[in-house]
């Protein structure tokens, strides 16, 4: 409640402000000789336009660039928190925010792909029962980010998991990989899995493959 108030009446000052600002522009505006209104009509304004327009365009580009900056050293920070650590079940989790922080994709990631891929492979393969189909979904989904069609078979093989958010991510895994072999298996899949999220996930492969 406090925190509102405070708000409020922080907006009713800036409110103020402006206001103030405004008459006061006004009232010096009406005070300012003929020649002197139709100079800034004429030459100050648009000059201040083309200035302020041109810093815009130059933001732009210089925005974008300390962005990518941005995210290239936060990438090589996790590429070096990924590869110092030891235990598995943080490595584990490093990996998966590794991928999606790049969006998953390997630029940038070339030196790890092999380390992600033998991490994913066993995570997939070990990580049984219940209470770890979602690492295993996990898993599955972002094996297919790291373009190694090696996986394929072991992702078809996942889309007969007992679970229907691993068999979803693999039919994720495989349309990220475009692996156009696989159309036919996803085509059933997408008929007949009982489960709508799979159904739908099929689909989405598909499309990405261009069928």
């Amino acid at each position: 409640m406090t925190e509102r108030y405070e708000q409020g009446q922080a907006n009713l000052t800036l409110l103020a402000v402006l206001i103030g600002f405004i008459v006061a522009g006004v009232w010096i505006w009406k005070r300012l000789p003929a020649d002197t209104q139709d100079y800034i009509v004429d030459q100050a304004i648009p000059m201040a336009a083309m200035g302020l327009a041109l810093a815009i365009l130059l933001f732009i580009p210089i925005r974008a660039v300390f962005r990518h900056r941005a995210r290239s050293q936060e990438r090589a920070n996790m590429l070096t928190l990924f590869e110092r650590e030891t235990v598995q079940d943080k490595k584990l989790e490093t990996a998966f925010a590794l991928l999606e922080m790049n969006g998953y994709r390997v630029e940038g990631l070339e030196s790890a792909v092999p380390a992600l891929k033998d991490l994913f492979i066993i995570t997939l393969q070990r990580a049984l029962g219940d209470k770890q189909h979602r690492v295993r979904g996990m898993a599955a989904s972002h094996l297919g980010a790291l373009q190694d069609l090696s996986v394929v078979p072991l992702l078809v093989k996942a889309l007969e998991d007992d679970h229907a958010y691993v068999r979803s991510c693999a039919a994720l895994g495989l349309g990220r990989l475009r692996a156009t072999e696989t159309r036919e298996r996803l085509k059933i899949v997408m008929e007949q899995d009982w489960d709508q999220t799979v159904r739908s996930r099929a689909r989405e492969a598909l499309e990405r493959m261009g069928g």
